[in-house]
């Protein structure tokens, strides 16, 4: 007898989107495979998608399907055997007052006014900066899977950072991570060392962090967290090097 998941991918439909410009690599066209209908995708099957490379939008779940390139690489921590550099224990110190707080995803518009002060802070002009509360809601609140909404805030109540991530069979995927644009000592790190700590507390084996691209600067950051396994024709392995 075949399991559910089992069941619900094979009933999957998957179709390649329009070109569209690439919003990491400049000059390059990228493209994306959907799985389709949405209403199948609950988190058991999505945590197969996820061990298959895909990753979601709200409810739009997709891997890069690009013609002529294959930059985007999954990348995923080994939760288990992951050890921290220096610096990054430093960090964690550092945020060692901030106060966690995990509940269901949920509007709220302090939630909202610092997402738009991190976009318009650190990526001024990529679009996101420009995000109508509707389409935040549709990015960041809309799940069919477990999905948990973090909140981390100082001491004094000032919000300084929001995580938005799913809890899958094998272990967490980190969605989305927003913060103070203004504040000092990495809070972006101390939000995936902290998710990290998660796992290690759940016994979840794997922390996912979406795609690692080499070209990419602003991605550089994820292969700072070992050890980590990529997944190439369609095989988690551990690099030697990269």
């Amino acid at each position: 007898m075949s399991h559910p998941t089992e069941l619900k991918l094979k009933t999957l439909q998957f179709y390649s989107t329009a070109v569209y410009p690439c919003s990491y690599i400049s000059g390059l066209d990228a493209r994306s495979q959907v799985a389709a209908p949405t209403h199948l995708i609950d988190t058991g099957t999505y945590s197969s998608l996820v061990e298959q490379g895909f990753r979601r939008s709200g409810l739009f779940t997709y891997r890069p399907h690009c013609d002529t390139c294959q930059a985007c690489t999954p990348i995923r921590i080994d939760t288990q055997r992951f050890a921290p550099s220096r610096t990054q224990r430093k960090v964690w110190k550092r945020h060692s007052a901030l106060q966690s707080q995990a509940m269901p995803l949920h509007w709220e518009a302090e939630h909202f006014d610092l997402y738009f002060r991190y976009q318009q802070g650190r990526h001024p002009g990529a679009g996101m900066d420009e995000d109508s509360q509707s389409q935040y809601r549709q990015f960041l609140l809309t799940s069919r899977v477990d999905s948990r909404l973090v909140e981390f805030r100082l001491p004094s109540g000032q919000l300084q950072m929001v995580s938005v991530i799913d809890v899958l069979e094998t272990g967490l995927s980190s969605v989305y991570t927003f913060f103070d644009p203004d504040a000092r000592g990495s809070l972006g790190a101390y939000g995936i060392l902290w998710q990290l700590e998660q796992c290690r507390n759940m016994k979840l084996p794997w922390l996912y962090l979406g795609y690692w691209i080499r070209e990419s600067r602003k991605m550089a950051y994820k292969t700072q967290y070992t050890p980590y396994q990529i997944l190439q024709n369609g095989v988690w392995t551990e690099p030697a090097t990269l």
